[in-house]
């Protein structure tokens, strides 16, 4: 059982909701079986009644769900797992889950009320929480997303050594997202005890099963080589049974598994749903199939009316007593929302002590140097990605690293970006430190949803800390085309909760690997491919690597600062030399390096000096990242300027096939020059 963590002085949780496991014996259900797990569901009934009422009287805003109709599923489950060491994700029908699992009562009302009180203190949606910290991963709107931080959950407590499985729900809609394909692919291929369990009361929202898919749900199973059960909430005694079945076998085979669950839509989506596109006479019947009303009153045939009586009114007291005390307590208070954006960094790595004195290496091989200092140095590491195992991914960068570490350090995964960061998610979130890698870039906008408002937000909203890199392979120069080029540090800039590192040089490369991996927050990497076989530079091991968070100063001035990152780094560094050879002109020129967090302080530092500014990045010019190094200049040293700013940028197009286009496309060494040429005779 875990503990209940509340700070706040709720009224005392009643005796008998201290019994919170369920083990269902060989000969099936007891009557003490039924009752406890009656019990727990009659108790989510009281509060989400009381939720919804609170919602009609105006006193809880935003989207209010209830359970109603899951509480034959979710409740039995919740109380037949291993809340020491199982993992899980409810639903927005999943309040039974939430009570069993952990906490008191009122941590999840101050919760939908949005007061100081909220154990993500006011900052998640009003259903959307969980508990990390014992394994209960807080849900977000995209359907399906939470199964891969299950999977990933779940895995790692078994690389702790512990026999834990993983349940992850999901409803009927849901089950048509891409994301729970590719978890249940996952699973299968990777052996993850995980029970995918479909909640299916007959409407995603107000869309009908016909409207939704043209098979059985149930049958999905078969396509992933997975165990496909198919119950009714109504039959919970023999459902029970079933159930401990289902926990047991996925324990002890290590396989996944598919509960298909039919249960009831007895109210609508959410609050304000008023269920006027479903026929009335089908509610009546749902209300009249209702599990716990039928359960109950099958109790109270074999003679337990003052025992449930009983307990009834105690859970209704101490439900209303709670509430009104949550009510009581003072809204939530702005202070730290934006220092808790950014988890702090607490869990340094001890790297063993370089032996060599610094080999030259190219650019891929020095990443290559640090994956293997990490995956040797840290063991909560692991490193994840399409074809990088015998092969070593498309640009050899994990070369040998299989061979060296296996399959349980270096993950071949199938081909699934979203489910594979939500995999790298819930492990992160568990204690591990994964490193996944996108072949291309490009590839990861399959993600974006998992990278940018999963990942990227997890600690704001719930205090877990997700620390874990995402390879980014980028960048033109190569006639890859549109889908193998671009440079998308533009759009994920744009989320709040991501730090990026761009490295141009191979010594950087090595020791932005090692700061990217220590920090405890999700970093993106870019890697720009032109690069990985361009330059060959001495590289070891440097006491000093979390400097990459700083800009680096790559040559000096006075006439203008020019600032860039990556491979624009060595263009812009050729057009300065032929300017201050032809013009005797010679500028400061930095290279960022960290794009986010954004370290400003010395380079406009050397603008208050030089007086004039010339940003060059590979990425677009429309809304692209130099626009916004312009802003955050010119904004505070608008009269330090004797020019306007220079933006060099890649054209607004996609990135072109040919070479003599992509050339075009992008910024070189005299594109670079002429624009500056050019920006310097206008003055």
């Amino acid at each position: 059982m875990s503990v209940a963590r509340s700070k706040v002085a709720f009224p005392e949780t009643p005796s008998i909701l201290l019994e919170r496991d369920l083990r269902i014996a060989e000969t099936g259900a007891t009557d003490e079986d039924l009752l406890l797990a009656f019990r727990w569901m009659s108790y989510s009934r009281f509060t989400d009644q009381r939720i919804f009422e609170l919602y009609r009287q105006g006193k809880m805003k935003g989207t209010v769900t209830v359970s109603d109709g899951n509480e034959g599923l979710v409740a039995p489950l919740a109380l037949m797992m291993d809340k020491e060491i199982d993992c899980v994700s409810w639903t927005h029908r999943g309040m039974p889950g939430h009570l069993v699992w952990s906490d008191h009562l009122g941590d999840h009302v101050c919760q939908f009320l949005g007061n100081s009180g909220s154990p993500t203190k006011g900052r998640e949606g009003n259903a959307h929480h969980g508990d990390p910290a014992n394994r209960s991963y807080p849900m977000i709107s995209h359907l399906g997303k939470m199964s891969s931080n299950v999977l990933g959950g779940t895995e790692s407590q078994r690389r702790k050594g512990h026999k834990a499985i993983g349940i992850t729900f999901f409803g009927d809609g849901g089950s048509s997202t891409g994301e729970i394909h590719e978890s249940m692919n996952l699973a299968s291929v990777l052996n993850i005890p995980v029970i995918f369990v479909i909640e299916n009361n007959n409407y995603a929202y107000s869309t009908p099963l016909h409207e939704q898919f043209n098979s059985k749900l149930v049958d999905r199973a078969q396509g992933y080589g997975m165990k496909g059960i198919e119950l009714d909430v109504a039959n919970i005694e023999e459902n029970l049974k079933v159930f401990q079945d289902a926990i047991d076998e996925t324990r002890e085979t290590g396989r996944p598994m598919l509960i298909e669950m039919h249960t009831l839509r007895l109210l609508g989506h959410a609050g304000y749903d008023t269920l006027d596109y479903i026929d009335p006479e089908l509610t009546q019947k749902w209300l009249d199939e209702d599990c716990l009303k039928n359960l109950r009153a099958r109790l109270l045939e074999k003679g337990y009316r003052e025992r449930i009586e009983a307990e009834e009114a105690e859970l209704k007291t101490f439900v209303n007593a709670t509430v009104n005390h949550a009510l009581k307590l003072p809204m939530c208070e702005p202070e730290g929302l934006l220092e808790d954006v950014f988890s702090p960094t607490t869990t340094p790595v001890t790297w063993t002590p370089e032996s060599d004195e610094g080999k030259p290496l190219t650019f891929a091989l020095a990443i290559n140097k640090a994956l293997d200092r990490i995956l040797a140095d840290s063991p909560e590491s692991l490193i994840m990605g399409q074809d990088i195992a015998d092969y070593g991914g498309p640009f050899k960068v994990t070369k040998n690293l299989f061979k060296k570490y296996g399959r349980s350090r270096v993950i071949n995964t199938p081909i699934c970006e979203s489910a594979m960061v939500g995999f790298a998610t819930g492990q992160a979130v568990n204690g591990h430190r994964p490193i996944v890698e996108f072949q291309f870039a490009d590839f990861a906008t399959d993600a974006t949803t998992q990278i940018t408002l999963n990942a990227a937000t997890y600690h704001f909203r719930s205090g877990a800390k997700a620390p874990m890199v995402f390879r980014f392979p980028c960048g033109g120069g190569l006639t890859f085309g549109s889908f193998h080029s671009q440079d998308l540090e533009a759009l994920y800039l744009h989320i709040p909760g991501l730090k990026f590192l761009y490295p141009s040089t191979p010594q950087d490369a090595h020791d932005a690997m090692l700061a990217a991996y220590e920090d405890d927050n999700p970093v993106v990497f870019f890697e720009h491919k032109n690069l990985y076989n361009l330059l060959k530079a001495p590289v070891t091991f440097n006491p000093n690597y979390k400097d990459v968070w700083q800009p680096a100063l790559r040559r000096q001035g006075d006439f203008a600062t020019v600032v860039t990152y990556g491979e624009m780094t060595l263009w812009a560094n050729e057009a300065i030399q032929y300017l201050e050879k032809e013009y005797d002109l010679t500028c400061d020129l930095w290279d960022l390096r960290a794009l986010n967090p954004l370290k400003l302080e010395r380079i406009q530092e050397s603008v208050r000096k030089t007086g004039r500014l010339v940003v060059i990045t590979e990425s677009r010019r429309n809304v692209g990242f130099a626009a916004e190094l312009v802003a955050r200049i010119t904004e505070s040293q608008f009269f330090d300027l004797e020019a306007p700013p220079l933006r060099i940028t890649s054209q607004d197009m996609p990135v072109p096939f040919a070479s003599e286009l992509e050339a075009t496309y992008r910024p070189s060494t005299n594109s670079i020059l002429n624009q500056m040429i050019d920006w310097i005779e206008a003055e």
